[in-house]
């Protein structure tokens, strides 16, 4: 900065501002603000329309539900040969290397759409030799062979060039809508169908490992697919208990903000000492586990020796995890104590605050509602990105690729024509190459900036989630400083101050809030961009490279704070003043750093203490939910459900109830905030004189204003 700039910058801290001495309020009489960013974000609006409308036209989702055979056609779609055939068969699946090539349908062997998996061991060998005395064996073969093949009698040698018929079956089960072995282990061994060893169609025999190496993470998967089912019957028999618990924790947030309108002190610190004593408790219970189980010579297994275990309740069985969550909670508790040791004064100043903003929100309790209309916003915005990105990504006609038998041709991964294929000269020169379907996609424009398209279209969502966000608190801040400039309160409230303030935000400053959340969203896609970046280089042996990723990670997750923190200030003074952003960002800045010792005190203590209440609320509502689904209530124990995992309504209780009350103490952090820049602009623009009263309560001022000066009392 040069020394001009400096100089501007100390004056603007120093120099006293002109106020109009006619002001009470946000100002009504306003004009519309940055026009060129509201133009630019419809504009952008209706390119996202048109975004989705070119994808939804090009794009097909079935393409990602169902799986495509070696020919481009889709597994189990109705109206299609294939319409009884919706699970797909690997010819030879000891040639896929790895489940996400599996996925992908980038392994090279024949794929076919077929009814069913098999279900026992088989080669082409076999086949031909029962063949000869029972025509069974070839009507259960032939359904894994192409469609039209009917020549049991075929040399099994060119059988498998053209392959015709997969070598060799195994017995496999769906998932995923596809065939994968059916891994079983027994004893700690490996099995399929009870075997360790097959032979192949040269007689050779293969081990049962092999098939597991060629579908690494496969037995992960299929695990992941047996909890996934475990946990959806636990939702379907406990979805009515999850939604009473998620109801009581919104009365119980209610309830709780309606008494800090009235014992805002006295609760506040009940909060305090209650989290410490239910951490303590915490502490008390693990150490007594802990003690119990370290004399049980069973329970000194580790937990990484056990690995992961679909059974939660395993690691309750083992001291170590007991050790874990009592560590965890002691250093918790050390924190909470130490903040409160160092911090007492600054917690009485918190509480101050949260008092008068109790007031506040008791006069304008639409408020509370008003994070369901954040939420309906969001829940748009999400929707419609994930569906674009989905139809973007099944975008492009079916793309065929030349996928030889031999490691050496030529023609290897070129694109080919399957309906020329075999008149072509590939053939000939790379025999038993086949042209099969590898992926979607496309020559035209659209289709080679498909990317380009997918990061324009999270672009926009971040956009659009910052602009629904920052929506959201510049119609709170228009609402609360209603309040707090109202001479007598609540008889000077302007009527319905909520709607008031959110038509003025979408009438006036639709391009300023456009423009702040512009800037966040570039930050977060940068922030998203560098994180890809880390995941694709965690393999990579460049040192350099890893660090400067590391620094400029955690330069840009600075940046994304410093911003949010700008913006929220900035959106509470253009909803006070109807300024633009760049000027209302500007004057909420040198604001603050006039009152830098005071926003020491307000930003993160009243965050804490506000996170305080939100942990009692969710972990209260989380213990009832224990004691239920444990049977440990014994009014109610014949009404709990049959669970297979008592932790996933426990979780999904407590999760939901921490978002619910978050929710909540969400409008009183924005209230707060709020109510601490008016208070700066009012000990700046009054001294507390009958013509220049403060609209502070004398509470508030007696703790965060000018001890030397009294101010006017007023109702409420």
């Amino acid at each position: 900065m040069t020394s001009e700039g400096l100089s501007q910058a100390v004056t603007s801290l120093s120099e006293p501002r002109k106020f109009d001495p006619t002001f009470r309020g946000p100002v009504h009489n306003r004009s519309c603000t940055d026009v060129l960013c509201c133009v630019a974000f419809v504009i952008v609006i209706l390119g996202y329309i048109a975004l989705g409308t070119v994808a939804w036209i090009h794009g097909d989702p079935r393409k990602v539900v169902y799986p495509t055979d070696s020919y481009g056609q889709f597994c189990g779609q109705k109206g299609t040969n294939n319409a009884k055939k919706a699970i797909l068969f690997y010819f030879n699946i000891l040639k896929c290397a790895s489940p996400s090539v599996l996925i992908n349908l980038q392994c090279p062997t024949t794929q076919l759409c077929v009814p069913k998996c098999p279900d026992r061991f088989a080669t082409y060998s076999e086949m031909q030799y029962h063949h000869r005395s029972n025509k069974s064996y070839w009507e259960y073969y032939r359904q894994f062979c192409k469609p039209g093949f009917d020549n049991p009698n075929k040399a099994v040698s060119q059988v498998l060039r053209d392959e015709d018929c997969p070598s060799m079956i195994v017995p496999s089960r769906p998932f995923l809508q596809r065939c994968f072995p059916d891994f079983i282990t027994r004893n700690g061994t490996l099995t399929v169908a009870n075997r360790t060893a097959f032979k192949d169609v040269l007689g050779e025999t293969r081990s049962v490992t092999e098939l597991r190496d060629a579908a690494n993470g496969i037995t992960s998967l299929l695990d992941a697919k047996e909890v996934g089912m475990k946990i959806f019957e636990d939702y379907a028999s406990s979805w009515y208990w999850i939604l009473i618990g998620l109801l009581v924790a919104m009365v119980v947030s209610l309830i709780f903000i309606l008494l800090l309108r009235f014992t805002a002190g006295f609760l506040l610190w009940f909060i305090i000492f209650a989290v410490i004593a239910l951490v303590a408790y915490g502490i008390w219970h693990c150490y007594e586990e802990f003690v119990a189980l370290k004399e049980k010579p069973s329970a000194d297994v580790t937990i990484s020796d056990i690995g992961f275990q679909t059974d939660f309740h395993v690691y309750l069985q083992l001291s170590q995890t007991w050790l874990v969550f009592m560590i965890s909670l002691s250093v918790t508790e050390a924190v909470i104590i130490l903040m409160l040791i160092f911090l007492r004064n600054r917690v009485r100043i918190a509480i101050a605050l949260l008092k008068e903003g109790s007031k506040a929100i008791g006069y304008i309790m639409s408020t509370l509602f008003y994070p369901i209309v954040t939420f309906l916003l969001l829940a748009v915005s999400i929707s419609y990105w994930a569906v674009t990105a989905v139809f973007l990504a099944s975008s492009g006609d079916a793309i065929y690729k030349v996928m030889p038998s031999q490691p050496n041709c030529m023609y290897a991964n070129l694109t080919c024509n399957p309906e020329t294929f075999n008149k072509s000269n590939i053939t000939k020169v790379c025999p038993g190459s086949q042209c099969m379907f590898a992926f979607y996609g496309g020559e035209s424009p659209y289709h080679r900036y498909i990317f380009i398209l997918q990061l324009c279209n999270l672009l926009v969502f971040l956009w659009l989630v910052n602009f629904t966000i920052a929506l959201g608190q510049c119609t709170l801040a228009g609402a609360f400083a209603s309040y707090y400039w109202a001479l007598k309160k609540p008889a000077d409230i302007p009527p319905c101050p909520l709607f008031s303030s959110f038509s003025r935000a979408i009438r006036y400053h639709t391009g300023s809030l456009a423009f702040g959340s512009l800037i966040l969203a570039v930050v977060q896609l940068i922030r998203i961009v560098l994180e890809y970046l880390d995941h694709k280089l965690k393999g990579a042996q460049n040192t350099f490279a890893r660090f400067l990723l590391c620094c400029l990670k955690c330069c840009f997750w600075c940046l994304e704070r410093v911003i949010k923190f700008m913006n929220r200030n900035a959106y509470i003074m253009i909803a006070i003043y109807g300024k633009n952003f760049c000027t209302s960002a500007r004057e909420a800045f040198f604001l603050l750093m006039r009152n830098v010792v005071r926003v020491a005190v307000l930003d993160k203590v009243t965050d804490f203490l506000l996170f305080l209440g939100k942990v009692l609320i969710a972990g209260s509502v989380g213990a009832l939910a224990f004691l239920f689904f444990t049977h440990k209530i014994p009014v109610i124990q014949e009404e709990v459900p049959s669970l297979n995992y008592y932790w996933v309504p426990l979780l999904t209780v407590t999760l939901g109830s921490y978002l619910i009350a978050h929710g909540f103490f969400s409008v009183y952090a924005m209230c707060v905030d709020t109510l601490f820049l008016c208070f700066c602009e009012d000990l700046e623009r009054n001294d507390g004189t009958p013509g220049k009263p403060f609209l502070m309560s004398p509470g508030l001022h007696r703790i965060l204003g000018k001890g030397d000066q009294s101010p006017k009392k007023s109702k409420g």
